[in-house]
């Protein structure tokens, strides 16, 4: 367990950040750095908590950065444009988050005095249209330049690369971690989970972009917390890179709004329309890195973690 400690969070608003911020704040001293255009930390009242600071700013501003990570012990770097729409819509501002500020917050954290660890954020998404048991030494590989799709891909590679040169070079406590296709309670945003999900609660059509035979593995996010808080803590962690998913619960994009509509006994039908964009269609990690070297390895299955998650849209809606 984590105790005591001084921890920023940057992007700490967000879906990943607030529910690690759930899991940290009785015992440690938060500190949230976020512009807040998404917000779950408030949704879920964490933001008069005694434990919490918040700073509310922008991640390419490095005086305020700078600012706010003095005396951090931990940090956990998760800012980043995200989001097929959003990237698609802003590339270069993808590009310049992402990768500047990552950029800052490394080069803040180098001069950190008490830094134990730094855990950078990446992205299942750097191995391209199609990966099966992807491991963490397999080559990356993005689509074309200029198919937005990428951007956000080859920003987060970026961020990768530079991570890994702050420990090589300056012998910086880090690690990365890539996430794949991490949904549950709290998800803001875009993400087919949750919008499946909203949708059947409320027996409305779910969508269906293309035919629907794209193939993902779904990690349920108390999974994930528990494979950073690994990255976070364990010696053997430095310097590596993990993918952190769930390798058993592996299904279509069809068969996973099937799925939602059957565990909720929903009403809702299931429709599909043309699809504008390039999407990855099979995405499936190994995780035996992190079984080995953290000690990580999901439980939550697919269809315990939709009734969970959709008991707490359920429970926030009524409320």
């Amino acid at each position: 367990m984590i105790k005591g400690k001084k921890i920023i969070i940057t992007g700490g608003a967000g879906f990943i950040g607030s529910t690690l911020v759930e899991e940290l704040i009785e015992n440690n001293q938060i500190i949230i750095y976020d512009d807040f255009r998404r917000d779950a930390l408030t949704t879920k009242g964490l933001t008069s908590h005694p434990n919490i600071q918040i700073y509310k700013g922008d991640i390419l501003d490095l005086s305020s950065l700078k600012e706010a990570m003095q005396g951090g012990q931990l940090v956990i770097h998760c800012a980043a444009i995200a989001g097929i729409d959003t990237v698609a819509k802003k590339p270069t501002e993808t590009m310049r988050v992402n990768m500047i500020g990552t950029a800052n917050v490394l080069e803040v954290a180098k001069d950190l005095p008490g830094l134990e660890r730094l855990v950078d954020f990446s992205t299942s998404e750097v191995f391209g249209q199609s990966a099966f048991r992807a491991e963490e030494s397999h080559d990356t590989n993005v689509g074309a330049v200029g198919e937005a799709r990428w951007t956000y891909a080859i920003s987060k590679l970026a961020g990768e690369h530079l991570t890994k040169a702050y420990h090589q070079e300056f012998d910086l406590p880090t690690v990365t971690v890539r996430p794949f296709n991490i949904y549950g309670p709290g998800q803001i945003g875009e993400g087919a989970m949750r919008i499946f999900i909203e949708r059947a609660l409320r027996n409305e059509d779910i969508q269906i972009h293309g035919d629907g035979n794209q193939i993902r593995a779904w990690c349920y996010v108390d999974d994930f917390i528990n494979g950073l808080l690994q990255a976070m803590t364990q010696p053997r962690a430095i310097g590596e890179s993990f993918n952190i998913g769930n390798a058993r619960a592996v299904v279509t994009i069809y068969g996973l709004a099937q799925t939602v509509v059957r565990v909720l006994e929903s009403g809702s039908t299931i429709s599909f329309m043309d699809k504008n964009y390039a999407d990855v269609e099979l995405r499936v990690p190994s995780v035996t890195k992190a079984k080995e070297l953290i000690d990580f390895q999901a439980k939550v299955d697919l269809e315990e973690g939709i009734r969970r998650t959709a008991a707490w849209y359920q429970e926030t809606r009524d409320s």
